[in-house]
């Protein structure tokens, strides 16, 4: 790789599938999650060959881009490596979800030969209509920036993409012809630095003086966060400002676990009429609401019944709106900085301690099991600095629990897609192996994505995987269907899938019918995998859970919806 002096600039000369991977390197991604395929084989040779980043296979390229999300969340970057067209579109569904929840992943697409696209030459895995931009088309309305990657650009728009999913905390999509990887370009020599531009001064100093002014003369300031408090990495400055106001902090429900449950300022989840009651209490009536990166969707407003104060500051990643004024290029960190230090110290607005729940009676042991019981059960098994799955369906129940300190929520609350927790499952014991992951999951979602257990197991990763068998949606038979064919799926012996999936698995399996078994199982030491199946009524929900599917179908059918028709829809208090 002979290096030399251009313009100032030092430089050298590599192949381009190695500057990719180096590129990838340097931004601190350490896997790539993907399925092989003839037009990405050469850059797996490369990545092979140079040992500069660890090939995470899966068993498709959907659950490769839940694994990269999964990964991301964790690693600050997550990256995938698909084949053209009938990988990037198995994928599209998960990098969407990634846009939806504003999760940065790099989604790189082995593509046809450039050869190929100069001449016109039909090739496989494509429309066969000589247009070869399908599928950078297809990737525009849900990635941050999109390219074809050439030996023009490609020390250029490698850069601009990676540097783009890290800023913009979104996705992007690049195309690497399979004629081009082995092929030596001149690239920079220097590392690939992950920074933010730097603030206009001015306006950084207009806004932080705006903002500081603001909260100062307020007399009950309250913040308000959504996930990009997290992905923009602020929670820090958040709860550092939060504790020099004495200002209460609500999180919405995508944020779960954002913000530690044990601050003192914390006051819970925020959605309207859904709300913790502190937490209604603290947004609704501030009169100076700072909120952070909301995006307001039904399930994250309690159906739209959210109502946040007249004058509400909005801050984003790179931009903050106070009244009138609109700040562009800032830095939300730096923002929240300047306002840390130009406040003043606030001592005489005590914290208000969230009301205590009353202490639940203890299960019966011989009982069957239930949904109260179960939550009642998982509540106290979790500990501090756990990783937590929940998947479409009544795992949503984890919400409503009080997580330890240091704890990591993983879910696709905005895009709602179900199996996405299996794959990112993956994802997150990938990059954090040393933390316990717990994935809370249907028997539903499950199946969606089922064989990626077994990679989690070729892979030797020990998560707790709580899977609750009802017999079907049942978040679906809230909306529609309380007893209806659609809603079920077929029966399996889950707990026996880690022997099926990976045969001389050693991972522990249990199937629990009563609340003595659920403690057993949840007592088993967590030195491998352990699988527990927990049977349930399929008409047992927990009562938020089906009230906001009732209210859901509402919302999607309308007063002629044919939710109105007598016991056709799973109502709280069913079960008996």
């Amino acid at each position: 790789m002979e290096s030399k002096q251009n313009t100032g600039d030092l430089t050298q000369r590599m192949t381009i599938g190695d500057f990719l991977l180096r590129r990838l390197e340097e931004a601190g991604i350490r896997h790539l999650f993907g399925v092989p395929g003839d037009y990405n084989l050469a850059l797996l040779q490369q990545l092979h060959d140079s040992g500069s980043l660890e090939w995470v296979g899966t068993t498709g390229e959907l659950t490769s881009s839940y694994a990269a999300d999964g990964y991301a969340r964790l690693n600050g970057l997550g990256a995938l490596l698909v084949t053209n067209g009938v990988g990037a579109l198995s994928a599209l569904n998960g990098v969407a979800g990634a846009y939806a929840e504003h999760v940065p992943i790099i989604c790189i697409c082995g593509s046809i030969p450039l050869r190929s696209i100069d001449r016109g030459l039909g090739m496989h895995h494509t429309m066969a209509d000589g247009n070869f931009d399908h599928f950078l088309r297809a990737y525009a309305p849900v990635t941050a920036a999109q390219a074809r990657i050439t030996p023009r650009n490609a020390a250029v728009e490698i850069d601009r993409l990676i540097l783009t999913a890290w800023r913009e905390k979104l996705p992007v999509y690049m195309e690497l012809p399979s004629d081009i990887a082995y092929l030596e370009i001149e690239v920079p020599a220097h590392a690939l630095v992950l920074a933010e531009p730097p603030s206009d001064p001015e306006r950084l100093q207009s806004c932080i003086a705006a903002l500081a002014q603001r909260l100062s003369a307020a007399t009950a300031p309250a913040i308000l966060v959504d996930t990009d408090a997290d992905r923009f990495g602020v929670v820090p400055e958040l709860m550092e400002l939060a504790s020099k106001l004495q200002a209460p902090v609500a999180a919405i429900n995508a944020a779960k676990g954002v913000i530690d449950e044990s601050f003192a300022h914390y006051a819970g989840i925020y959605g309207g009429k859904a709300s913790e009651p502190q937490a209604r209490e603290a947004i609704e009536s501030s009169d100076c609401l700072l909120a952070v990166g909301y995006r307001p969707i039904e399930v994250t407003t309690g159906d739209f019944t959210a109502t946040l104060p007249a004058g509400t500051i909005h801050a984003r990643g790179h931009a903050v709106d106070i009244g009138e004024e609109n700040y562009q290029a800032v830095t939300l960190k730096e923002v929240l900085r300047g306002v840390i230090e130009a406040v003043p110290a606030v001592t005489n607005r005590a914290p208000q301690p969230a009301a205590a729940a009353a202490p639940a009676a203890p299960a019966d042991s011989a009982a069957a099991l239930t949904q109260a019981a179960y939550w009642q059960a998982i509540e106290g098994y979790l500990r501090p600095g756990d990783v937590l799955y929940v998947d479409n369906g009544t795992s949503f129940s984890l919400l409503g629990l009080k997580l330890p300190p240091n704890c990591t929520f993983i879910g696709s609350i905005n895009w709602g897609s179900i199996g996405f927790s299996v794959g990112a499952l993956l994802g997150a014991l990938t990059a954090a192996p040393e933390r316990r992951h717990i994935l809370l999951v249907g028997d539903g979602s499950f199946q969606v994505t089922a064989q990626e257990l077994s990679t989690i197991l070729h892979h030797d990763h020990k998560p707790v995987i709580l899977l609750i068998n009802n017999g079907g949606y049942t978040i679906e038979r809230g909306y529609l269907g309380k007893t209806e064919p659609y809603n079920d799926i077929a029966n399996w012996s889950y707990a026996d899938l880690p022997k099926v999936l990976h045969p001389g698995a050693t991972a522990q399996s249990f199937v629990v019918k009563t609340c003595g078994d659920l403690q057993s199982a949840l007592a088993a030491p967590n030195d491998r995998l352990i699988f527990v199946e927990s049977i349930m009524d399929p008409c047992d929900a927990p009562a938020p859970i089906l009230h906001s599917s009732n209210v859901g179908a509402e919302l999607d059918y309308g007063p002629r919806g044919p939710q109105h028709r007598e016991n056709l829809q799973l109502r709280p208090g069913t079960l008996k």
